[in-house]
């Protein structure tokens, strides 16, 4: 027998995204988990296209509690609180609209809570097939080792702690009575969160096999306000707690900064720089090559070869910019200050 309350309620904030939103519900509707065991809660933070028609017509269709809630446009982190204040179920799982879940995703979350009992949980996440050659460009960028450290949860060894973020994350009611939901800051309230739950001594579980897809931006420029607005982001976390700044999120900073000084270099004295730049030309085509080879796409390689130095530069200058802006006028800043969702 079905119980009255579901043990899930999974919580989508979104703004002006019905397209991605039918992806998103179809794949929910996929769950290999017994679908009375979850909710789905999507809130609306203030769009003005079909998206609460899509969500009507589509909960008719589903076997599941679909359920849509309307708020004036205040972000992404106000309507995931929404969002929790309307759930029912006593763990709350976060996936983003821009988003689709593997069909196992919330049976592997269901699994590995009924037999740990973590408090807070997050997960990795992934291209698909039928992605474009830029998003797989950029995903690989976000998930690889070498542009990130690991410290998104796609290696053992990562050289920053992971944080569970807000695309592919789980935390308990209990836990959310505890710590608080998401905090006021534009971006990078779910780096602020996560750290919240670690310091306050919560289980949290890093579930490998509770996979993603992530439709990441869709254009160089939207690609490069997202990374320049992290290391914005980083600059303001660190003055909540200095714990939130790690080595590694200083090291596209120091990259950018010696790939100009090299590049300045090599119109001065070639004979000593020159080489160095070509160094790094050989290094980014040959990530970019093995790329194109597991793509079996010449073109994703060549996207590839734009996105990581796009990814480093982008976010280095937005850190290096917060950094003075702190030092400098004492202040914060939210840097590209269009709307969140774009």
């Amino acid at each position: 027998m079905a119980p009255d309350i579901p043990t899930i309620s999974i919580i989508t904030p979104t703004f002006n995204r019905a397209d991605e939103l039918e992806h998103l519900i179809n794949s929910i509707a996929n769950q290999s988990l017994n679908h009375y065991l979850f909710e789905h809660i999507i809130v609306d933070d203030g769009s003005t296209d079909n998206s609460e028609e899509l969500i009507s017509n589509k909960s008719s269709e589903v076997d599941f509690d679909l359920r849509y809630i309307s708020q004036d446009n205040r972000g992404p982190g106000a309507a995931r609180n929404a969002g929790m204040e309307e759930g029912r179920g006593e763990l709350f799982v976060f996936i983003d609209s821009d988003c689709e879940a593997r069909e196992d995703w919330l049976a592997t979350i269901y699994e590995e809570y009924t037999l740990t009992g973590f408090d807070a949980c997050g997960g990795p996440d992934a291209s698909k097939d039928d992605f474009t050659p830029l998003q797989k460009a950029i995903d690989f960028s976000l998930t690889s080792f070498i542009t990130t450290g690991g410290m998104r949860g796609h290696s053992d060894k990562p050289l920053a702690k992971f944080y569970p973020r807000s695309h592919n994350m789980g935390m308990t009611r209990k836990l959310y009575k505890k710590v608080g939901g998401f905090g006021g800051l534009r971006h990078g309230q779910d780096i602020e969160l996560s750290h919240r739950i670690i310091k306050s001594g919560a289980k949290v579980a890093y579930l490998s096999d509770a996979i993603v897809y992530h439709r990441r931006r869709t254009s160089l420029l939207r690609f490069f306000k997202q990374v320049f607005n992290w290391g914005v982001a980083r600059v303001n976390l660190s003055k909540i707690d200095k714990e939130m700044l790690e080595p590694i999120h200083v090291i596209p900073s120091l990259v950018t900064v010696l790939g100009i000084g090299v590049i300045i270099g090599s119109t001065v004295s070639p004979n000593i720089f020159l080489p160095i730049l070509l160094a790094g030309f050989g290094l980014l085509l040959f990530i970019s090559a093995s790329v194109g080879v597991r793509q079996n796409s010449l073109f994703t390689a060549c996207l590839v070869s734009l996105i990581i130095p796009i990814q480093i530069v982008g976010y280095g200058i937005g850190f290096l910019l917060a950094l003075m802006r702190s030092l400098v006028k004492k202040e914060s800043w939210v840097g590209f200050s269009g709307s969140y969702y774009r």
